[in-house]
């Protein structure tokens, strides 16, 4: 008792700088077990804690004690600190491994939690579900569904734990860093893969071949009223717009029901166009594949990213999460026919051209919201206006929302990408991504081939994610038919093949190239001296009237050229055999069935 107050009591000093708290009494209370077999450590410390890792895999190991013939542990990955990533397998018919699990003829649910270590309302409330599963309570649950779960995804970072690492975050008590051992996030990763723990989530995926995924999150914004908020890429923003209208149409009505039923707030999953002015709308944001919602449109895997609510309190986030993954449980249950037809669908189809940048719209769209009151004030420490939530229920019947759903970047999808052998570590990612990859083993030559050349470029002025983006403009130059043997061909007819658009493309925010992986190209590692080039260049401009042409042209027309020793040099070392024929050249190589374009 003495205990539970002080918990208490820290929590309430912790929390004395938000907002605060609309009343809360869901039925969903009547979830925790007070006392009894594999009572949670959630549970035990009145829903103010969470337990460390060491504690975490004490109880996976328990509920597998209780529970060998249905549910099994596996270690996925490790981190870069050398922790063990596991995730439990759980079957009604002990089927553990993917050749079992798909032979049982039941849909796979894969859990995860704990990406953002702070963010941890899925372990706890998965521990809870499965807890009850292995008591004989939920016993309906594994003879409708499997289930992976990973409990603490970012094991690294949930071990870096202290009271001061979510400001904007009510409890647990203590909770985790958001990245991980290395300083990255981990959802950034789900394209470039530099983390062990991603690769570990791809390798499984691609294993398990899971039929919906669902990650758990907490938000970082404003003050609302919904307690569970959860979304997917919208239909008109999707590249599986089928799968994102199955999820709307059968999923959503199950889990929104489950919430309301059990007194929880289900929500949209928007975010704030200006955290000082609430008023001003809502951001409707689209994922891109370096998010895991993202990555899982793209690949027309059912993705349902979940943000639970900062702002409220944990025991209530962890039993709405409990809620809404029986809803989505449900739901799969009953509509995986409904899922997988839009999935086969979504897989099938091969499209010539690709939106891959977006931006908000000009004008919005409305929105009717569940808001929290607010005032306005000007802030001494900031010098401007800030808001205060006051705690007190603000209902909008047309909230403006800007959805991110105009097209900012739009491309032609190459028929075929061109590795060449000197990147085996891209055509590794690739395949780990779950996209087919062949050698070319004929010498026959190819022929239509184009090469990206560089014309503009910019690097990121800081890192992001452990990397120097760079930012390009292109020209699409003819390649001579050549011999590509001991090349890598990847073709955009395959499942996943938006997917490889937008990783091999090169003007894709999220491709290889956009995160540094062909950095090289902007090396040039042989120069010229003017004694050997004078004599050259004479020579050269003498045997090809053309070029002589042009350059007096560019002296003529362009003053600063005509005054710029080094650069009237360069122009004429750059149309020499001498000069680095690969420089600025992206060096995968593609072929199109129609004209390559890019839309800016």
């Amino acid at each position: 008792m003495i205990a539970s107050l002080l918990l208490l009591s820290a929590s309430v000093t912790l929390d004395s700088h938000l907002p605060p708290l609309l009343p809360w009494q869901g039925q969903s209370l009547a979830l925790i077990q007070q006392k009894g077999p594999l009572t949670t450590d959630f549970e035990l410390s009145e829903g103010l804690k969470s337990p460390n890792y060491q504690q975490t895999m004490a109880f996976v190991d328990r509920l597998v004690a209780a529970n060998p013939t249905q549910f099994q542990v596996q270690t996925i990955a490790h981190s870069a600190s050398g922790r063990a990533i596991n995730m439990m397998v759980a079957s009604e018919d002990g089927a553990f491994t993917p050749s079992q699990l798909m032979q049982n003829a039941k849909p796979t649910i894969f859990i995860q939690a704990g990406i953002h270590a702070g963010e941890i309302d899925g372990k706890d409330a998965m521990f809870m579900l499965l807890r009850d599963i292995a008591t004989g309570k939920r016993r309906d649950i594994l003879s409708q569904v499997n289930i992976l779960f990973i409990p603490i995804l970012n094991v690294d970072g949930h071990e870096r734990s202290s009271q001061f690492n979510r400001i904007n975050q009510r409890g647990p008590v203590e909770m985790g860093f958001r990245t991980n051992a290395n300083n990255l996030n981990l959802n950034r990763d789900f394209t470039k893969l530099d983390t062990p723990e991603v690769r570990g989530v791809l390798k499984l995926i691609k294993q398990f071949n899971p039929d919906l995924y669902i990650d758990v999150h907490v938000t970082d914004g404003a003050d609302y009223q919904y307690d569970v908020t959860y979304g997917y890429n919208p239909v008109f923003a999707s590249e599986s717009p089928s799968v994102s209208d199955a999820l709307n149409n059968y999923f959503k009505p199950i889990i929104d029901t489950k919430l309301q039923e059990q007194g929880h707030i289900p929500g949209p999953l928007v975010f704030v166009m200006d955290k000082r002015e609430f008023k001003k709308g809502l951001a409707g944001w689209v994922a891109t594949p370096r998010y895991s919602n993202g990555w899982g449109d793209l690949r027309s895997l059912p993705t349902i990213l979940v943000e639970n609510h900062s702002l409220k309190p944990y025991k209530q986030r962890v039993l709405g999460t409990y809620v809404f993954l029986d809803g989505a449980i449900s739901a799969l249950a009953q509509h995986h026919h409904q899922l997988t037809e839009a999935v086969e669908k979504e897989r099938a189809f091969v499209p010539s051209q690709l939106i891959v940048e977006r931006s908000y719209a000009k004008e919005p769209n409305t929105i009717a919201f569940a808001g929290i009151k607010y005032s306005r004030s000007k802030s001494a420490l900031s010098g401007q206006m800030e808001v205060k939530y006051l705690g007190e229920k603000q209902h909008y019947d047309a909230l403006p929302i800007y959805w991110q759903k105009d097209a900012k970047t739009v491309i032609t999808v190459p028929s075929t990408f061109y590795i060449p052998p000197a990147y085996p570590d891209i055509v590794e990612k690739l395949k780990l991504h779950g996209i087919t990859v062949k050698n070319v083993s004929s010498d026959e030559l190819v022929t239509n081939l184009k090469v990206a050349v560089v014309t503009k470029h910019e690097f990121d002025k800081a890192p992001f994610e452990g990397r120097f983006r760079v930012n390009a403009d292109f020209d699409f130059v003819d390649v001579p038919e050549k011999s590509l043997i001991g090349w890598s061909k990847v073709e955009t007819a395959q499942p996943f093949g938006e997917l490889v658009a937008h990783l091999l493309h090169p003007k894709a925010p999220d491709s290889f190239f956009a995160w540094g992986e062909f950095n090289t190209i902007f090396q040039r590692t042989e120069y010229m001296e003017n004694y050997a080039l004078a004599p050259y260049a004479r020579h050269m401009l003498k045997d090809k009237p053309a070029l002589a042409l042009e350059f007096d042209k560019k002296i003529r027309e362009d003053a600063a050229f005509a005054k710029d020793a080094q650069a009237r040099l360069n122009w004429l070392y750059e149309h020499t055999p001498f000069y680095d024929q690969a420089y600025l050249k992206y060096p995968v190589l593609m072929t199109f069935d129609t004209k390559p374009q890019i839309k800016n």
